[in-house]
């Protein structure tokens, strides 16, 4: 427990990014292009989507949504990380904090139930391919679309309204490149045995999640093996074979952050874990989904001859 006596805290210090006098700026510019190709892929494969008719099914609908979520999932901690690398202060406001642990855990929240909700209609669509069209109707999909955003941003409501709460009274320092959870609630000045509930809590969301994809790709796998043709298995596999990369590179990075529990990690490989869920997952997403998609690529290729012969007549 810690003293109450101490001056209360307004802001918070980030202590895990290099100092600009260090090479800060050095990190920054790979960085920054980085966030600028996520925004640019992520919006050409939602503009796609959108735009051709061809991919207007439920499995194309959930990967638009995915990649608009990952623009604004990235948006919420990577300019932040932009101005601490260039910046001498490297602080952020307590409401500040808040709302970026608000944001960039709801839409990862958002993100989690989405790619669960891929991996349920991949499993309809091979295992119950007779009666998908009358299952995954484009009602269905709205409100599946709509009902993983809706509950992953209220979710969290209550757990942010409690650290709002909590008194932050002594040191400032949040060891990590952007406001998470564990790191701000070691800053509290009480009981900080909530911590391990934090964690069970979060623990059981991502197993649950992981298990519901596990087990629906265990059954995909075994239905396509036994397709008798070999382009027909390849076919199956191929329409799947994004939405998995994705799900293993999504769960593998949070689940190297959030299912260590008591366990801990040196400051620049905890930092290289980071980086791995908030920056490289969502760098890799849209190259999956356009490399490993005919479909995709034809349509992105589509995309944008119109719009270099759109500014072709225009100029």
């Amino acid at each position: 427990m810690r003293s109450n006596k101490t001056t209360s805290v307004t802001e918070f210090l980030f202590s895990g990014f290099p100092k600009f006098e260090d090479g800060g700026v050095l990190f920054f510019i790979p960085l920054f292009f980085i966030y600028i190709f996520i925004v640019t892929g992520n919006l050409i494969v939602f503009f796609a989507v959108r735009m051709d008719a061809r991919l207007h099914n439920p499995m194309y609908n959930f990967i638009s949504i995915f990649s608009f979520l990952e623009i604004w999932y990235t948006t919420a901690t990577i300019p932040k990380m932009l101005s601490n690398l260039i910046s001498k202060q490297r602080t952020i406001s307590m409401i500040g904090c808040l709302l970026q642990m608000y944001f960039f855990h709801s839409l990862g929240n958002s993100e989690g139930i989405l790619l669960t909700t891929m991996a349920i209609d991949r499993y309809v669509a091979i295992c119950n391919p007779l009666r998908y069209p009358t299952i995954m109707t484009p009602r269905l999909c709205a409100q599946l679309s709509a009902g993983s955003c809706i509950f992953g941003f209220l979710v969290l409501l209550p757990e942010i309204a409690w650290i709002s709460t909590l008194p932050f009274c002594g040191p400032n320092q949040i060891h990590q490149i952007f406001c998470d959870f564990e790191p701000v609630l070691r800053l509290a000045c009480t009981d900080t045995s909530m911590i391990l509930v934090e964690d069970v809590v979060h623990a059981v969301a991502i197993i649950f999640s992981v298990l519901v994809i596990a087990i629906s790709y265990i059954r995909i796998i075994t239905v396509i093996l036994r397709i008798p043709s070999g382009e027909g298995r390849q076919k199956a596999f191929s329409t799947c074979a994004a939405h998995l990369g994705v799900f293993l590179m999504f769960y593998g990075s949070v689940s190297l952050m959030y299912l260590r529990f008591s366990a801990t990690f040196p400051p620049i490989l905890d930092t290289a874990i980071a980086l791995m869920f908030a920056v490289l997952a969502p760098f890799f997403n849209p190259i999956i989904y356009s490399l490993r998609n005919k479909d995709m690529k034809i349509a992105i290729k589509k995309l944008l001859c119109s719009q270099r012969m759109l500014s072709t007549s225009t100029s």
